[in-house]
């Protein structure tokens, strides 16, 4: 079939294509939709292959790069002058003019709808074209053959290639609609799309047909509507100098007329307007773009898609509003996360209630709620209490400056920051527990901080020793205890490490705050005494992979080989054993002790570098190359020298302040407990991360069973399902497992693509993303907040995932947010700069340690800076200067 009239059910996404299927929709719900048919997607391959545009096509997109423009003008280009060169078949022809001719010959406009256009997913808006006022046969199939070559336009080459969409499987077809001449038209958002407030509309109308807007090419009225009542909430009357009216013969006209300052509509008009969005935002269940036109007074809906750009909150709700931070930002990883990786994060939070004694159940609680694929904290109890919101202001600015400044505005709300709440005595029960806990090692700690650390590494030690999952057994058996080890050991995880791991950072942080105190606008002091910290896991990781680099250096063979070989081939080798006996047994005594670490490790569903080696493969090519007085070991010595430094720099300086002398011995007892306790930091999250490697092993384990009975397609398919699907698995439920998780891994893979992700997300649809500078940086200097002090200058290098990333040597890293797993690819850096973090987040702090000058909370910065620019960074001030070429 291939005319689907309007009022037709046999109309799919295969055959009419987003916008027509969209269309049929709201025909047959019955919303004032011009009438009109699809010409449908076997029409378009019929015609690709009678003109033998196939192979065209495939030459011209193989291996195009979505940031070369050129490239894709050039493919856009060929591709569409076959289009106009082709033959239009009689077997697409003969019905279409068919029909043309019972819609009546009446003036149509013709549009595209791509079978990839307009889903709630994607946004194809204005990729393809539109041709008005088509009025007679001939004109008609020209515009039909115009339309299908428009699929074809360098943007929408370049926008499938940036979303990974197979070219190959897209395919057009062709909504041919009765062309309402307009005497008003315009756009309505059912949500508002510059402030994502779900309980605004945003109507843009101007004079005339639409075309002149849709191009930007006149300032239309602007009105703001409240969705819940309809009330006009600011109407701003645009000059509307430029119109597009109807020309005789076809086609359309761009008039340049006077500016006038009336408005274009009535409230009447708009009264229509917001029932008419009301009403197709509940057929769709989210957010729409709506086109409309008036004519005679009488509205027309000419079409809707979804608001793609909003970024989806965890639950709606307007009064009370509630607020949630980004887990993901705090914690330096802006990705999505898996089904179980949430899952177990959420059991891990709930646990540590435990020190408050409350019971919480991690499958209902709300501490954590999914948006997005990723977890977010509900934190609107802290901000509406009096006492909360003093409280957790100062640590947000400490741990994410952004986010600190995003709540100070946020708390001034009176619908969030109005609180009255008073201490109750159950709060105040929990709350001595917990002190009762920590203070007495606190105080220890405090007095006697030299041997904390080592017990508490040992203790953990000792710990995993005792941590293991049973694997005997059937499949179901075997991923039975997997799940059973799930809720009933990690939820002890917190319970066990954070009443011995606050009493240390307690007394660290608390130092650092005094001596940021006493430093006055020697601020960068404090900040160079926390340089090469003794005990930190994660740097002490490092320095043993430089000692793998070092050892490979050392052996000819095993040099010659793995700083030659692709890093694909030298995976391949190690995994199989087969690397020069050096390079192996180094390489394997590494991975021993840190193998289960990765990328988004505290995601359990993420591979593992003993699952896939080429980022460790990567760095190790790249620490062959670095100058050996440029080494970690070296940069980690000299930061040790520096701190002292910085210790008796402070310490002259306070001495010549009232009380002096008392002052500089207080900086050097301060400095001291700094030195010894604050390199505890990473600690806490490498036992859980030991502890996540080991039912990960297990997991994929069973995974790799389940694969050889057909229940899954791969051994990793079991990260994307939760906790309670992993038991119905092993009980056997006849679930298709295989389609759900195939569904997830769609979502999970369109997810991470988003190039920004909130900081904070407020229940009324407001998306958060500024970074420090957002409102005041330039073309030449860009603000962030300093975590990391010293200059450098440099080339950058944008990283979005470290997987597949390899530095040269004295590169500056742009890249959103680190992990432990980054600091091999950071090591060989000369600067770092971050899009979300502060002072205590992970890339902050080894930056520091190792003498890396560093600023954070940059706004949009991997979109902003770009391979090969020149910048200079100042890591005390936060100033990031971009070089002249």
């Amino acid at each position: 079939m291939l005319v689907i009239p309007f009022d037709s059910p046999a109309a799919t996404l295969n055959n009419a294509g987003g916008k027509g299927l969209n269309l049929v929709r709201l025909t047959r719900t019955g919303f004032p939709v011009p009438p009109g048919f699809i010409l449908a997607t076997e029409a378009y391959r019929t015609y690709v292959e009678a003109n033998q545009l196939r192979e065209v096509i495939r030459s011209a997109v193989e291996g195009l790069s979505a940031d070369d423009p050129t490239e894709l003008d050039q493919a856009s280009t060929r591709i569409r002058t076959s289009f106009s060169d082709g033959q239009l078949p009689s077997l697409i022809s003969e019905p279409l003019l068919a029909a043309y001719t019972q819609l009546g010959e009446v003036p149509v406009a013709v549009r595209s709808s791509a079978t990839t256009e307009d889903l709630p997913d994607l946004s194809f808006a204005g990729q393809q074209d539109t041709f008005l006022n088509i009025i007679n046969p001939r004109a008609l199939q020209r515009a039909v053959v115009d339309s299908w070559s428009s699929l074809w336009t360098a943007r929408a080459i370049g926008y499938r290639v940036r979303n990974a969409i197979d070219h190959a499987q897209t395919a057009l077809a062709v909504v041919v609609q009765e062309l309402v001449a307009s005497d008003v038209s315009g756009v309505l958002f059912t949500a508002n799309p510059l402030t994502g407030r779900l309980n605004e509309m945003v109507v843009n109308a101007t004079h005339g047909l639409g075309e002149a807007l849709v191009a930007g090419q006149v300032e239309p009225d602007t009105i703001v509507i409240d969705s819940l009542t309809g009330e006009v909430i600011d109407y701003e009357v645009g000059e509307k100098k430029i119109a597009t009216q109807l020309r005789e013969g076809g086609g359309v006209l761009t008039i340049q007329g006077e500016s006038t300052k009336e408005a274009s509509l009535t409230q009447g008009q708009l009264d229509r307007l917001h029932d008419l969005g009301v009403a197709v935002q509940a057929e769709y269940c989210t957010p729409q773009d709506l086109e409309w036109a008036i004519a005679k007074d009488d509205l027309y809906l000419l079409q809707s898609r979804p608001i793609t750009a909003l970024f989806p909150v965890p639950e709606i709700s307007f009064d009370p509003l509630i607020v949630w931070l980004s887990f993901g930002s705090v914690q330096g990883v802006v990705g999505p996360i898996t089904p179980l990786g949430r899952d177990i994060l959420q059991r891990l939070i709930a646990g540590a209630g435990r020190l408050f004694l409350l019971d919480l159940d991690p499958e209902t609680a709300t501490i954590f709620e999914t948006a997005g694929e990723r977890l977010w904290a509900r934190i609107t109890g802290m901000l509406h209490h009096p006492l909360g919101k003093r409280i957790v202001g100062p640590i947000l600015r400490f741990i994410e400056p952004s986010v600190g400044r995003i709540l100070s505005e946020l708390i001034e709300e009176p619908a969030v920051g109005a609180g009255k709440g008073k201490l109750r005595m159950s709060s105040l029960a929990r709350l001595l527990y917990f002190f009762f806990l920590v203070v007495p090692r606190f105080i220890r700690n405090l007095i006697s901080p030299r041997d904390v650390l080592h017990n508490l590494e040992t203790r953990i030690d000792e710990e995993i020793a005792g941590f293991s999952i049973i694997q005997d057994g059937t499949a179901q058996k075997r991923l039975k205890a997997v799940t059973q080890t799930i809720r009933t050991e990690f939820p002890n995880l917190f319970p066990f490490i954070l009443p011995r791991f606050v009493p240390m950072i307690g007394p660290g942080m608390g130092a650092l705050n005094l001596l940021n105190h006493l430093a006055g606008e020697r601020r960068d002091l404090p900040l160079e005494i926390t340089r090469a910290l003794p005990g930190n896991v994660t740097t002490e990781m490092d320095l043993a992979l430089w000692g793998t680099a070092r050892t490979i250096r050392q052996d000819p063979e095993s040099a010659e080989h793995v700083g030659s070989t692709d890093v694909d081939a030298l995976s391949r080798a190690y995994q199989s054993g087969e690397l020069p006996p050096v390079a192996q047994q180094a390489i394997e005594s590494f991975m021993d002790r840190y193998g289960m670490r990765g990328v988004g490790e505290i995601d359990l569903g993420q591979p593992r570098w003993r699952e896939q080696p080429e980022p460790i493969l990567h760095s190790l090519q790249s620490y062959l190359k670095i100058d050996l007085k440029e080494s970690p070991d070296a940069q980690f010595a000299r930061g040790e020298r520096a701190a002292e430094e910085a210790i008796e720099s402070l310490a002259e300086w306070v001495r010549g302040q009232p009380l002096g002398w008392i002052k500089a011995r207080i900086v050097r007892m301060a400095a001291r407990r700094i030195r010894l306790l604050a390199g505890s930091r990473e600690s806490p999250k490498f036992f859980i991360i030991r502890v996540m490697g080991i039912t990960r092993e297990a997991l994929l384990s069973v995974g790799q069973a389940l694969v050889e009975a057909g229940s899954i397609a791969e051994a990793d398919d079991l990260t994307y399902l939760t906790v309670c699907e992993l038991e119905a698995l092993a009980d056997g439920s006849e679930q298709d497992w295989k389609e759900i998780v195939s569904a997830r891994r769609k979502v999970y893979a369109f997810e991470a693509r988003r190039k920004q992700v909130p900081r904070v997300l407020v229940s009324d649809g407001r998306a958060y993303y500024e970074g420090i500078g957002a409102g005041t940086d330039t073309d030449e200097v860009v603000m962030g907040s300093p975590v990391s002090p010293g200059f450098v200058e440099g080339i950058v290098r944008v990283v979005l995932d470290a997987r597949g990333a390899q530095l040269n040597p004295g590169e500056i890293l742009v890249c959103p947010g680190t992990d432990p797993a980054w600091t091999p690819l950071l090591m060989a850096a000369s600067g770092l700069i971050m899009e979300v973090g502060g002072l205590m987040t992970h890339g902050s702090v080894v930056a520091r340690e190792f003498g890396i000058p560093a600023v954070v909370g940059v706004h949009r910065a991997t979109e902003r800076f770009h391979d090969g620019q020149r910048v200079r960074i100042n890591g005390s001030t936060g100033e990031i200067e971009v070089m002249p070429k």
